[in-house]
């Protein structure tokens, strides 16, 4: 029975299917589990309005599915810390793909323009293959913003971007594929058991 879940959870990772709702759920309640502390500074409820205002801001209007993980988790919400002298000034640090800062509203905002800036005052050499485009969110990143994850709003997909290094495109199927495989690194299903912050001890 093991292995047929692991069949059937590998294959939405590949191909994108199934619910970002199921794949957050799986991903938090691991975290409730193992790490109930971090569960603690993943936010609250986003505010439609504040998307809204941010889409405009950016210039693009966010996917349905980055939309619907927002409104049910923005990190922003309820946040008291001090602003950071980073690029990334909120974040958390939670175990997904990639080990960035998971990002919410504020953040991805910020990163996006900066981002975006960055590449309109230094084109890439090969147009076909610039450092960032328009229809690029950032989902995770480092405090300096030099390597994270963003979602693509043209496909769908999620990819990642690295100082020095050309973009890597349709690494995940959709956000729902990303938060699935941060669950299965959790659970041990396709990477083996998890041996970061709060991980269990497993005989």
């Amino acid at each position: 029975m093991r292995d047929q879940l692991s069949m059937q959870l590998k294959g939405t990772q590949v191909d994108g299917s199934g619910d970002l709702r199921a794949a957050w759920a799986r991903f938090t309640a691991w975290l409730e589990r193992y790490d109930p502390g971090v569960v603690a500074v993943l936010g609250g409820p986003g505010d439609s309005e504040a998307i809204g205002r941010a889409e405009v801001r950016m210039g693009l209007a966010l996917p349905p599915e980055l939309r619907q993980w927002l409104l049910a988790h923005d990190l922003d919400t309820g946040w008291r810390g001090e602003p950071r002298e980073t690029l990334v000034e909120r974040g958390c640090d939670v175990p997904v793909p990639g080990g960035h800062l998971l990002l919410g509203l504020a953040d991805i905002e910020r990163v996006y323009l900066h981002r975006l800036a960055v590449e309109r005052m230094e084109p890439s050499d090969d147009p076909d293959c610039p450092s960032w485009r328009p229809e690029w969110v950032p989902i995770t990143a480092e405090r300096d913003g030099l390597y994270g994850t963003f979602l693509d709003t043209a496909n769908g997909t999620v990819g990642r971007w690295a100082e020095y290094d050309l973009p890597d495109e349709g690494v995940y199927a959709s956000l729902s594929a990303f938060f699935q495989q941060a669950a299965d690194e959790l659970e041990g299903i396709t990477t083996g058991d998890w041996r970061g912050p709060g991980a269990p001890v497993r005989a």
